[in-house]
């Protein structure tokens, strides 16, 4: 059962137990461009107390790099080494697990933060912002020749998800048998400012249900983010917190890697899925309210 904290010696114990502090960002430290009440002035609490901070995100739309821009619109610190991305964690699936020859391809299914961290790990691609595969125009077999370099398809959120790139994709993971299929992440949703829109998830669920067969994903709760985290930043499992918003993503993503996890009700999860009839079987360590609650510790001092 999930422990409630409320009280000044609550978030005081959390702030000594754990030395390292993976973040979510949409949904824990903002909505949309919109920074949570009191995220900001959390964050520069752990830092102060030299806490390592890492942000460790799902959202494939946006290079680490671009998502160092993003930070410091929002005036939030954060350097481009404590940030974890899946587009970041499958192209690095790509070039060092799996080791895709440099000779082959992948076909992108996503946006360019997913092109920005497959070029910068030097691996070729096709498809993604090309404009010539963002149409509406009909798909033709008839017009269509598959490219024997493609040895992948990635597939991220794509707001211009089409017909189109579904078919490519389609052609290249049904007419060779060795093309790997991987998926960012599988978040169904995602928190914008104005509410909820289709995840990546939704995005390849086409693709998945055409083949029959699941992807391998990159993103939280597989343990290849962890791997990606875990090769840059040293920590102590033990001494380690995970704060999300959702239970399938974050809160599965720490426990299959052994850390204590923290939920926050400012994004995805709702009441109901913790103590309603039908609760999750996905169950926090602790729960509170927002991660700007922190800021108790040092109001009471």
């Amino acid at each position: 059962m999930s422990v409630r904290i409320s009280s000044p010696d609550d978030y005081a114990k959390l702030l000594d137990n754990y030395d390292t502090w993976l973040f979510d960002c949409d949904g824990v430290l903002w909505r949309g461009d919109h920074m949570i009440e009191g995220a900001t002035q959390v964050l520069d609490m752990l830092r102060r107390r030299n806490k390592k901070v890492v942000f460790v995100t799902n959202n494939a739309t946006k290079s680490r790099k671009s998502y160092k821009g993003k930070f410091d619109q929002l005036g939030v610190e954060a350097h481009v080494d404590e940030i974890y991305g899946s587009a970041y964690a499958a192209a690095v699936y790509l070039s060092t697990i799996v080791k895709l020859p440099k000779t082959k391809k992948v076909y992108v299914i996503g946006m360019g933060g997913l092109e920005e961290e497959l070029r910068d790990e030097g691996i070729a691609f096709a498809g993604g912002t090309d404009p010539l595969d963002n149409t509406l125009e009909p798909f033709s077999l008839t017009d269509f020749t598959l490219d024997p370099d493609i040895g992948a398809v990635v597939c991220g959120l794509d707001t211009q998800i089409n017909y189109k790139k579904l078919s490519k994709a389609f052609q290249y993971l049904t007419r060779n048998p060795d093309c790997l299929f991987i998926a960012t992440n599988e978040d169904s949703t995602y928190p914008s400012a104005a509410g909820l829109l289709p995840g990546a998830g939704s995005i390849s669920a086409p693709l998945r249900y055409a083949l029959g067969r699941n992807p391998v994903c990159t993103g939280k709760p597989s343990s290849t983010m962890l791997d990606c985290v875990k090769a840059k930043v040293h920590f102590d499992p033990k001494r380690t917190i995970m704060v999300g918003d959702r239970l399938n993503t974050d809160i599965l993503f720490g426990k299959n890697g052994g850390l204590t996890t923290l939920l926050v009700m400012t994004g995805i999860t709702t009441e109901e899925e913790i103590t309603g009839p039908n609760p999750s079987p996905i169950v926090p360590d602790f729960v509170t309210q927002a991660l700007g609650d922190f800021r108790i510790v040092e109001n009471a001092t």
